[in-house]
Protein backbone atom coordinates (compact mmCIF):
# COMPACT_ATOMS: atom_id res chain seq x y z
CA UNK A 1 0.00 0.00 0.00
CA UNK A 2 1.53 3.29 -1.11
CA UNK A 3 0.02 6.56 0.05
CA UNK A 4 1.50 8.78 -2.66
CA UNK A 5 4.45 8.95 -5.03
CA UNK A 6 7.03 11.69 -5.55
CA UNK A 7 7.04 13.80 -8.67
CA UNK A 8 8.08 11.67 -11.61
CA UNK A 9 10.79 14.14 -12.61
CA UNK A 10 12.66 13.57 -9.34
CA UNK A 11 15.98 12.02 -10.48
CA UNK A 12 16.87 8.60 -9.20
CA UNK A 13 19.93 7.70 -7.15
CA UNK A 14 21.63 4.58 -8.44
CA UNK A 15 24.14 2.33 -6.72
CA UNK A 16 25.93 0.54 -9.54
CA UNK A 17 22.96 -0.86 -11.52
CA UNK A 18 20.42 -0.64 -8.70
CA UNK A 19 17.92 2.25 -8.36
CA UNK A 20 17.92 2.86 -4.62
CA UNK A 21 16.45 6.35 -4.10
CA UNK A 22 14.72 9.46 -5.41
CA UNK A 23 16.29 12.89 -5.00
CA UNK A 24 14.12 15.93 -4.32
CA UNK A 25 14.74 19.13 -6.29
CA UNK A 26 18.15 20.52 -5.31
CA UNK A 27 19.30 17.36 -3.55
CA UNK A 28 21.12 15.97 -6.59
CA UNK A 29 23.18 19.15 -6.87
CA UNK A 30 23.97 19.09 -3.14
CA UNK A 31 25.01 15.43 -3.14
CA UNK A 32 27.03 15.20 -6.37
CA UNK A 33 30.16 17.09 -5.19
CA UNK A 34 30.18 15.10 -1.94
CA UNK A 35 30.27 11.78 -3.80
CA UNK A 36 32.16 13.11 -6.83
CA UNK A 37 35.09 10.70 -6.71
CA UNK A 38 32.73 7.81 -7.44
CA UNK A 39 29.65 9.53 -8.87
CA UNK A 40 28.50 11.08 -12.13
CA UNK A 41 25.34 12.35 -13.77
CA UNK A 42 23.99 10.12 -16.52
CA UNK A 43 20.88 11.37 -18.31
CA UNK A 44 20.22 13.63 -15.33
CA UNK A 45 20.34 10.83 -12.77
CA UNK A 46 23.00 10.31 -10.14
CA UNK A 47 25.07 7.17 -10.68
CA UNK A 48 27.21 6.19 -7.69
CA UNK A 49 29.81 3.43 -8.09
CA UNK A 50 31.98 3.22 -4.96
CA UNK A 51 34.01 0.17 -3.93
CA UNK A 52 31.72 -2.10 -1.92
CA UNK A 53 33.76 -1.82 1.27
CA UNK A 54 33.62 1.99 1.12
CA UNK A 55 29.88 2.45 0.58
CA UNK A 56 28.89 3.02 4.22
CA UNK A 57 31.73 5.38 5.23
CA UNK A 58 31.44 7.42 2.01
CA UNK A 59 27.70 8.05 2.16
CA UNK A 60 27.84 8.60 5.94
CA UNK A 61 30.51 11.28 5.40
CA UNK A 62 28.30 12.92 2.76
CA UNK A 63 25.36 12.88 5.18
CA UNK A 64 27.46 14.50 7.90
CA UNK A 65 28.44 17.28 5.51
CA UNK A 66 24.78 17.81 4.58
CA UNK A 67 23.86 17.90 8.27
CA UNK A 68 26.49 20.55 8.92
CA UNK A 69 24.91 22.66 6.17
CA UNK A 70 21.48 22.32 7.80
CA UNK A 71 20.12 20.10 5.02
CA UNK A 72 19.56 17.04 7.22
CA UNK A 73 17.83 17.57 10.56
CA UNK A 74 16.97 15.39 13.54
CA UNK A 75 20.25 13.46 13.61
CA UNK A 76 19.85 10.34 15.77
CA UNK A 77 23.21 8.57 15.76
CA UNK A 78 21.45 5.37 14.67
CA UNK A 79 22.01 3.47 11.43
CA UNK A 80 19.41 2.05 9.08
CA UNK A 81 20.23 -0.53 6.41
CA UNK A 82 19.73 0.35 2.74
CA UNK A 83 18.43 -2.76 0.98
CA UNK A 84 18.70 -3.89 -2.61
CA UNK A 85 15.36 -3.09 -4.27
CA UNK A 86 12.93 -5.99 -4.49
CA UNK A 87 9.74 -6.44 -6.52
CA UNK A 88 7.67 -6.47 -3.30
CA UNK A 89 9.58 -5.36 -0.20
CA UNK A 90 6.49 -6.08 1.90
CA UNK A 91 6.97 -9.81 1.36
CA UNK A 92 10.74 -10.11 0.97
CA UNK A 93 13.90 -8.44 2.23
CA UNK A 94 16.65 -7.20 -0.04
CA UNK A 95 20.33 -7.76 0.66
CA UNK A 96 21.96 -5.04 2.76
CA UNK A 97 23.90 -2.63 0.54
CA UNK A 98 25.21 -0.19 3.15
CA UNK A 99 24.37 1.45 6.47
CA UNK A 100 23.54 5.10 6.97
CA UNK A 101 22.28 7.47 9.67
CA UNK A 102 18.49 7.14 9.78
CA UNK A 103 17.90 10.90 9.57
CA UNK A 104 19.53 10.93 6.12
CA UNK A 105 17.21 8.39 4.49
CA UNK A 106 14.59 10.96 3.47
CA UNK A 107 17.21 13.24 1.93
CA UNK A 108 18.49 10.43 -0.30
CA UNK A 109 15.00 9.02 -0.85
CA UNK A 110 15.99 5.58 0.42
CA UNK A 111 13.54 2.93 1.61
CA UNK A 112 13.59 2.13 5.32
CA UNK A 113 11.58 -0.15 7.60
CA UNK A 114 9.67 0.40 10.84
CA UNK A 115 7.43 -1.45 13.26
CA UNK A 116 4.03 -0.28 14.54
CA UNK A 117 2.21 -2.00 17.39
CA UNK A 118 -1.51 -1.56 18.06
CA UNK A 119 -2.41 -2.24 21.69
CA UNK A 120 -5.91 -3.17 22.83
CA UNK A 121 -7.67 -3.54 26.15
CA UNK A 122 -10.27 -6.33 26.46
CA UNK A 123 -13.10 -3.76 26.31
CA UNK A 124 -12.09 -2.85 22.70
CA UNK A 125 -10.41 0.40 23.65
CA UNK A 126 -7.17 1.08 21.80
CA UNK A 127 -4.14 2.41 23.65
CA UNK A 128 -2.49 5.26 21.74
CA UNK A 129 0.54 7.35 22.62
CA UNK A 130 1.05 11.04 21.98
CA UNK A 131 4.46 11.81 20.51
CA UNK A 132 6.59 14.11 22.66
CA UNK A 133 7.04 17.67 21.44
CA UNK A 134 10.79 17.01 21.31
CA UNK A 135 10.40 14.39 18.57
CA UNK A 136 12.08 15.31 15.29
CA UNK A 137 9.14 14.05 13.23
CA UNK A 138 5.43 14.62 13.87
CA UNK A 139 5.82 16.10 17.39
CA UNK A 140 2.60 16.13 19.40
CA UNK A 141 0.76 13.82 17.02
CA UNK A 142 -1.02 10.69 18.22
CA UNK A 143 0.65 7.38 17.46
CA UNK A 144 0.17 3.66 17.95
CA UNK A 145 0.92 2.10 21.34
CA UNK A 146 4.55 1.90 20.21
CA UNK A 147 6.39 2.39 16.93
CA UNK A 148 9.94 2.82 15.76
CA UNK A 149 12.45 2.45 12.99
CA UNK A 150 14.17 -0.84 12.30
CA UNK A 151 17.86 -0.49 13.11
CA UNK A 152 20.43 -2.09 10.81
CA UNK A 153 20.78 -5.78 11.60
CA UNK A 154 17.62 -5.90 13.74
CA UNK A 155 14.71 -8.30 13.18
CA UNK A 156 11.21 -6.73 13.08
CA UNK A 157 9.88 -8.78 15.99
CA UNK A 158 12.90 -7.92 18.16
CA UNK A 159 12.43 -4.26 17.24
CA UNK A 160 8.74 -4.41 18.17
CA UNK A 161 9.49 -5.87 21.59
CA UNK A 162 12.23 -3.32 22.20
CA UNK A 163 9.95 -0.42 21.24
CA UNK A 164 7.15 -1.76 23.42
CA UNK A 165 9.42 -1.60 26.44
CA UNK A 166 11.08 1.74 25.62
CA UNK A 167 7.94 3.60 24.63
CA UNK A 168 5.20 1.90 26.66
CA UNK A 169 6.88 -0.07 29.44
CA UNK A 170 5.47 -3.39 28.21
CA UNK A 171 7.57 -6.14 29.82
CA UNK A 172 8.77 -9.25 27.92
CA UNK A 173 6.19 -11.40 29.73
CA UNK A 174 3.46 -9.48 27.86
CA UNK A 175 5.20 -8.63 24.60
CA UNK A 176 5.83 -12.32 23.89
CA UNK A 177 2.14 -12.47 22.88
CA UNK A 178 2.65 -10.13 19.92
CA UNK A 179 0.74 -11.12 16.78
CA UNK A 180 1.75 -10.15 13.26
CA UNK A 181 -1.00 -8.05 11.68
CA UNK A 182 0.28 -7.27 8.19
CA UNK A 183 2.77 -5.15 6.27
CA UNK A 184 2.19 -1.84 4.45
CA UNK A 185 4.37 0.51 2.44
CA UNK A 186 4.12 4.24 3.00
CA UNK A 187 5.57 6.63 0.44
CA UNK A 188 5.12 10.39 0.53
CA UNK A 189 6.92 13.66 -0.05
CA UNK A 190 7.97 15.48 3.13
CA UNK A 191 8.50 19.17 2.29
CA UNK A 192 11.96 20.38 3.24
CA UNK A 193 13.25 16.83 3.84
CA UNK A 194 12.73 14.66 0.76
CA UNK A 195 11.02 11.33 0.22
CA UNK A 196 9.65 9.23 3.06
CA UNK A 197 9.59 5.63 1.78
CA UNK A 198 9.03 3.09 4.54
CA UNK A 199 7.80 -0.47 4.90
CA UNK A 200 5.64 -0.76 8.02
CA UNK A 201 5.60 -4.08 9.88
CA UNK A 202 2.39 -4.14 11.91
CA UNK A 203 1.77 -6.04 15.14
CA UNK A 204 -1.20 -6.41 17.46
CA UNK A 205 -1.06 -6.90 21.22
CA UNK A 206 -4.00 -7.55 23.54
CA UNK A 207 -3.12 -6.32 27.02
CA UNK A 208 -4.66 -7.06 30.44
CA UNK A 209 -7.33 -4.62 31.56
CA UNK A 210 -5.22 -3.48 34.50
CA UNK A 211 -2.13 -2.68 32.42
CA UNK A 212 -1.36 1.02 31.96
CA UNK A 213 1.48 1.97 29.57
CA UNK A 214 4.40 3.92 31.00
CA UNK A 215 6.96 5.60 28.76
CA UNK A 216 10.61 4.82 29.51
CA UNK A 217 12.59 6.90 26.99
CA UNK A 218 10.96 10.34 27.03
CA UNK A 219 9.53 10.02 23.51
CA UNK A 220 5.84 9.73 24.53
CA UNK A 221 4.04 12.55 26.31
CA UNK A 222 0.90 10.64 27.34
CA UNK A 223 -1.27 7.62 26.60
CA UNK A 224 -4.95 7.62 25.70
CA UNK A 225 -7.42 4.74 25.81
CA UNK A 226 -9.78 5.47 22.93
CA UNK A 227 -13.18 3.92 22.35
CA UNK A 228 -14.03 3.11 18.72
CA UNK A 229 -16.02 6.28 18.05
CA UNK A 230 -13.32 8.52 19.55
CA UNK A 231 -10.61 6.69 17.63
CA UNK A 232 -12.38 7.19 14.32
CA UNK A 233 -13.10 10.85 15.08
CA UNK A 234 -9.46 11.59 15.88
CA UNK A 235 -8.37 9.76 12.75
CA UNK A 236 -10.76 11.83 10.65
CA UNK A 237 -9.50 15.02 12.29
CA UNK A 238 -5.89 14.23 11.30
CA UNK A 239 -4.63 13.93 14.86
CA UNK A 240 -2.46 10.88 14.13
CA UNK A 241 0.95 10.85 12.46
CA UNK A 242 0.66 9.85 8.79
CA UNK A 243 2.08 6.34 9.19
CA UNK A 244 0.15 5.65 12.39
CA UNK A 245 -3.01 6.72 10.55
CA UNK A 246 -2.32 4.24 7.73
CA UNK A 247 -1.71 1.48 10.24
CA UNK A 248 -4.91 2.24 12.14
CA UNK A 249 -7.04 2.25 9.00
CA UNK A 250 -5.57 -1.15 8.17
CA UNK A 251 -6.20 -2.40 11.72
CA UNK A 252 -9.80 -1.20 11.84
CA UNK A 253 -10.54 -2.81 8.50
CA UNK A 254 -9.13 -6.09 9.79
CA UNK A 255 -11.23 -5.76 12.94
CA UNK A 256 -14.40 -5.35 10.91
CA UNK A 257 -13.59 -8.51 8.96
CA UNK A 258 -12.70 -10.62 12.00
CA UNK A 259 -15.07 -9.11 14.55
CA UNK A 260 -12.31 -8.96 17.21
CA UNK A 261 -12.00 -6.49 18.76
CA UNK A 262 -15.02 -4.62 17.54
CA UNK A 263 -13.89 -1.14 16.51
Amino acid sequence: MIESLPEQDWPRLWLDELPIGRLAPGHREAVLPLLASHAALVDGELRWRPPEAERSPLIQAAALALRDRGLIRGWRGEAYACEAPMADPCTERGAELFRLERAAFRFFGLMSRAVHINGWWPDARMLCGRRALSKATDPGKLDNLAAGGLSAGEAPLDCARRELWEEAGVPPALSRDLQSAGVLRSCRVVPGEGLHDEVLHIYRLCLPAHFMPSNQDGEVAEFLALEPAALRARLAAGEFSPDAGLVLVHELAACRESGEPQA
